[in-house]
């Protein structure tokens, strides 16, 4: 049995990892009865922590906003600048952006209404050289709430052709691809099936009621990378490469196109483009050689547009000057 001070520091930042527990769910991943819990949660009150707590039918506790982050003792200053500085990251960090907004997340749900107020202002007032964000760090921390929490999500969305539509989703995951695109991978209730939508074209994001966690039908990298190489493109191939999966992984990024293995020794890069010129610099951008592509009718165009790029880099011919009599 872990004594007091332990038991109370597990307890709050438990609280912290989740938006509301139930009391016996609570109580079971303590490891402690519900009687203790309820005491520990009266010790945590006494020290200034404002914890909701409600009963029957989804009822549970509930850390509310605007308390200080344990096992650290931050002022309301600490806290706004550490949220300025993670949200300042999540544009370049590469690797570790879901634990940066987890984080980010966190400290923002311990500021106060006042200085939250502050970091909004301090964060549209900062201009950056240099790799820009597309998308505002205070709507990056608000699906990232989403996702953790799983809480509805509605916004407007803007597609690529420019028509606006309502949606409302659950979320699952949020993605950055490393080409400074944000993606929300969701199920859309409306269309009932799952989705990817770009973050720089939603606006008017807000959280709604909780909901039940679906399965999705692959593994949230593989449906992203389907849904930015694939899906939405007019043109679409799938290129043979007598390579194992393993040796190509390292060299063909994600958002380029899938790679699918077919044997110990040979692979398939599924990917599509808007236009047959994009579609053959990306293939060219890969830097392997291909067994074969197909389809068949997509290959004289895609000859055409290599054929263009090499015409321009062909020596040209110097014309002989005659002779003056």
């Amino acid at each position: 049995m872990l004594d007091t001070s332990a038991r109370l520091l597990r307890l709050l930042a438990t609280l912290q990892a989740q938006r509301r527990w139930g009391g016996p769910e609570l109580a079971e991943r303590l490891e402690i009865t519900e009687r203790t819990l309820r005491r520990d949660v009266d010790r945590l009150r006494s020290l200034g922590y404002v914890i909701e707590s409600s009963t029957g039918v989804g009822g549970g506790y509930q850390l509310a906003p605007g308390n200080t982050i344990a096992p650290l003792t931050l002022d309301d200053d600490e806290l706004v600048a550490m949220a300025l500085a993670l949200a300042t990251a999540t544009a370049s960090s590469h690797g570790i952006e879901r634990p940066t907004l987890t984080l980010l997340a966190k400290v923002e749900q311990s500021l106060g209404p006042r200085h939250r107020k502050r970091l909004r202002a301090l964060q549209t007032t900062i201009v950056s050289l240099g790799q820009r964000a597309t998308v505002a760090p205070t709507t990056l921390a608000l699906i990232a709430s989403a996702c953790r929490d799983h809480l509805s999500l509605s916004f407007a969305y803007t597609a690529h052709d420019r028509a606006r539509t309502q949606r409302e989703v659950e979320p699952l995951r949020l993605a950055h691809t490393g080409n400074q695109r944000w993606y929300l991978i969701a199920f859309d209730r409306a269309r009932e099936d799952w989705r990817t939508f770009r973050v720089d074209r939603m606006s008017a994001a807000s959280m709604g009621a909780p909901f039940a966690p679906r399965a999705p039908p692959l593994d949230p990298e593989q449906m992203l990378s389907k849904a930015i190489t694939q899906d939405a493109y007019r043109f679409r191939v799938r290129a043979y490469i007598r390579e194992p999966l393993a040796a190509l992984q390292p060299r063909v990024a994600p958002w380029v196109g899938t790679l699918t293995a077919l044997s110990e020794h040979r692979t398939a890069l599924d990917l599509g483009a808007s236009t047959i010129d994009a579609l053959a610099s990306h293939l060219l951008l890969c830097g392997v050689a291909f067994e074969k592509i197909e389809p068949d009718s997509l290959r004289e165009p895609l000859l055409a547009a290599i054929d263009r790029v090499r015409a321009g880099l062909a020596p040209r011919r110097v014309r002989a000057k005659r002779a003056v009599p």
